[in-house]
């Protein structure tokens, strides 16, 4: 095992005892991460109550299994977590409970088949070269290069060109701003937000469904800009595919105000998390050089244009290994919250009803009980040749029937990107100050850290 000496930071120092109340908000507003006791890295279960309600930090395989997978249904998603969210993705797939989202799944899972990869993979190349040439032009004279932002407004391309076939100069900016300010201002949970039934609003819901105006009617426009566009026939995009999916039962397509959700929900869970992996897996090799110039050698001889971009991707091993280890180390979904609906028992751990069950990946891809040198950056434990990890260990997107459906693209699209910046860059941290994550709605850096891009020939 080749171990690179990691630039993140190790885990933060904490006290043994659970957080105070105040210490829990703030680490709740601030950096979720804060709010993971010591033991949590080390235990299977760990038990508090937090707010007058019990809480299990589960990393026990067989209770992860029976929650996520074998009684699912019994699991919902907390008051805290929709009221936050639900400005954003509406009653999209990623919110939606029962029946209902089982007919959403339903009809969704055709436009995200193995058979429109070749499809999307076209997108993501274009956009993967243009953004070649963007950060040429920004490093030109090796200034700093701040790939945060960078790779935010690529992932952003990617949904805009991937969904829509739109040039995302007109709508891009908006777009970015409207989510920023979100996650600044209004995607921070509050006490009340824990305290309060879903359906009773807080002060701060009167701002958060003033903001759902605001990004409905942007994406509303996105959608007729789409519409304006016309049909070639064949589906070329994924609104083409989503617009055009059926109910498999009743044959029905999504009403407009449905289909506004979706579209919001694939934009907002799509770019988000593939910018913070790409952001994280670059800034990963740029402390890992030895790392990088494995990559490098792997991309080497690949044409990643959109006419090959589908048929590299198989060849990509090295590079798959990368992104699927800074998904590890850096999960964009950091964890997953779930209310029991009834008295349960998961493996062998009892569940009152109304327990919050936290299965973390932040904790789950550090657990010293099932990684060697968890806080390492290794690519080779994702290898052919590596054994693979504890089916319920490693969790980027999810297990069992919520997982992401949108997994293989995020995975397309972040190898793809991936392999064409390496393959013209060699990337460098342009200072040595630390960074470290601070976790509210995705696994952000604590600052926007500057890069420099040396090209490794002209292409």
């Amino acid at each position: 095992m080749t171990e690179a000496q990691p630039l993140f930071s190790p885990l933060p120092d904490r006290s043994a005892e659970p957080p105070a109340p105040g210490n829990l908000v703030r680490s709740l507003r601030n950096n979720v991460i804060g709010i993971f006791p010591p033991e949590a890295y080390e235990e299977d279960v760990v038990f508090r109550r937090v707010f007058g309600r019990q809480q299990i930090i589960m990393s026990h395989g067989a209770g992860i299994q029976h929650v996520l997978v074998d009684n699912w249904q019994n699991y919902r998603r907390t008051a805290a977590g929709i009221r936050i969210l639900r400005p954003l993705l509406g009653k999209g797939l990623l919110l939606s409970q029962g029946e209902d989202w089982r007919r959403q799944r339903r009809t969704l899972a055709p436009a995200f088949a193995p058979r429109t990869m070749p499809i999307l993979a076209r997108h993501v190349a274009r956009a993967a070269a243009a953004a070649v040439i963007n950060l040429k032009t920004a490093g030109a004279g090796a200034a700093p290069v701040d790939l945060l932002a960078a790779m935010q407004f690529l992932a952003l391309e990617i949904a805009g060109t991937s969904m829509f076939s739109l040039e995302m100069d007109r709508h891009g900016a908006e777009l970015r701003g409207l989510i920023s300010d979100y996650a600044t201002r209004l995607g921070r949970p509050n006490l009340l937000d824990f305290l309060l039934p879903v359906w009773f609003p807080s002060p701060r819901d009167l701002l958060r469904w003033g903001f759902r105006r605001r990004w409905l009617d942007l994406i509303r426009r996105l959608i007729a800009a789409r519409h304006a566009q016309g049909s070639t026939g064949a589906p070329r995009d994924l609104f083409d595919l989503m617009a055009s999916a059926a109910d498999p039962d009743s044959g029905a397509l999504f009403p407009p105000a449905r289909l506004a959700d979706e579209v919001a929900t694939m934009i907002v869970a799509g770019h988000e998390t593939t910018a913070v992996a790409l952001f994280w897996s670059l800034y990963l090799l740029a402390g890992a050089p030895e790392i990088q110039d494995a990559l490098a050698a792997e991309v080497e001889g690949f044409d990643l244009g959109p006419d090959s971009a589908a048929t590299s991707l198989s060849g990509l091993v090295y590079t798959r290994a990368v992104v699927q280890e800074a998904l590890r180390l850096y999960p964009p979904a950091f964890t997953l919250a779930r209310l029991a609906i009834k008295d349960d028992i998961a493996g062998d751990v009892p569940i009152k009803a109304n327990t919050v069950v936290l299965i973390a990946p932040w904790v789950l891809h550090r657990h010293r009980r099932r990684w060697a040198h968890p806080e390492v950056f290794d690519p080779w434990r994702f290898l052919p040749d590596a054994p693979p990890p504890d089916r319920f260990a490693y969790l980027p997107f999810g297990i069992g029937p919520r997982v992401c459906i949108g997994a293989q693209f995020a995975m397309t699209e972040a190898v793809l990107v991936l392999a064409t910046l390496i393959q013209n860059f060699r990337i460098e941290r342009a200072d040595n100050t630390p960074v470290t994550v601070r976790a509210v709605v995705t696994t952000q850096p604590d600052h926007r850290p500057p890069f420099l891009l040396y090209p490794r020939r002209d292409r």
